[in-house]
């Protein structure tokens, strides 16, 4: 264990950690949307926790993702499934459950809101991944290419951990901005379902099915096709129940 310390005293280990801290920021901009949307449907009181806890989730995916299984990423439909998943996520942001007069046993509705902020990593994850895993690769391989398999492992934990204040920091600055600009839900929605479009339309199952070159040219159209399917969905949803309140009054 002696290499760690000596690795770790050396500037090219913190240059690594900065990189992967970095990529792992720029990559959580769609967690931070999801962690910002979920946090709002909580008590004030518990809103910082709901942010602590859903961005340290989120980076526990991450790691495990990055460790683990970023080679199942090839795997035929597992877009897909993540995509129609990442868009009932999506909808159900925009649209809310109701319990009643909104008395909610608050314990139940943080850990609610942590569930939905894990769901949405994991999909959101299976892209992300690969770039973290590639970018820890060849930093490990600059700081120690005797002990590369270790320090890559060491970066990318201890760089996405690290990581955890700055997705807090920017959900927080997000859920103030949700809470004066409503309208800025319905973009987070669509911002999601963009997500999802993006994320189906590259699965490998669909290269059976039509043309790779036809699968390019559609990828804008997919994503923009979730984005509105997010926003329809939850519009319907919301007319049905404003009218289904209103029906007793009548």
């Amino acid at each position: 264990m002696g290499f760690f310390l000596d690795d770790m005293m050396q500037g090219p280990f913190w240059i690594a950690v900065a990189q992967i801290i970095g990529v792992n920021v720029i990559l959580s901009g769609d967690n931070a949307v999801v962690i910002a949307l979920a946090c709002m449907m909580l008590p004030p009181r518990q809103r910082m926790w709901g942010m602590i806890l859903g961005a340290g989730v989120a980076v526990v995916l991450r790691v495990l993702f990055t460790l683990v299984v970023a080679q199942a990423m090839e795997y035929p439909y597992l877009k897909l499934v993540g995509g129609i998943l990442l868009l009932w996520v999506a909808v159900k942001l925009v649209v809310p459950d109701e319990e009643g007069d909104g008395k909610v046993e608050s314990a139940e509705t943080l850990w609610r809101a942590v569930r939905i902020v894990a769901i949405a990593d994991i999909v959101m994850s299976l892209d992300n991944v690969i770039a973290i895993a590639a970018s820890a690769q060849s930093a490990a391989e600059r700081v120690d290419m005797a002990h590369a398999a270790a320090i890559k492992t060491t970066l990318i934990i201890f760089g996405l951990a690290t990581s955890v204040p700055l997705i807090v920091a920017g959900s927080a600055i997000l859920m103030s901005l949700l809470e004066r600009f409503p309208i800025l839900v319905w973009a987070g929605g669509a911002l999601l379902g963009w997500v999802a479009g993006d994320i189906m339309i590259k699965d490998e199952a669909l290269n059976q099915w039509f043309n790779p070159a036809v699968i390019a040219s559609l990828h804008y159209w997919a994503a923009a096709a979730g984005a509105l399917f997010v926003v329809g969905a939850g519009y319907l949803m919301r007319s049905r129940r404003a009218a289904a309140k209103r029906q007793p009054a009548e």
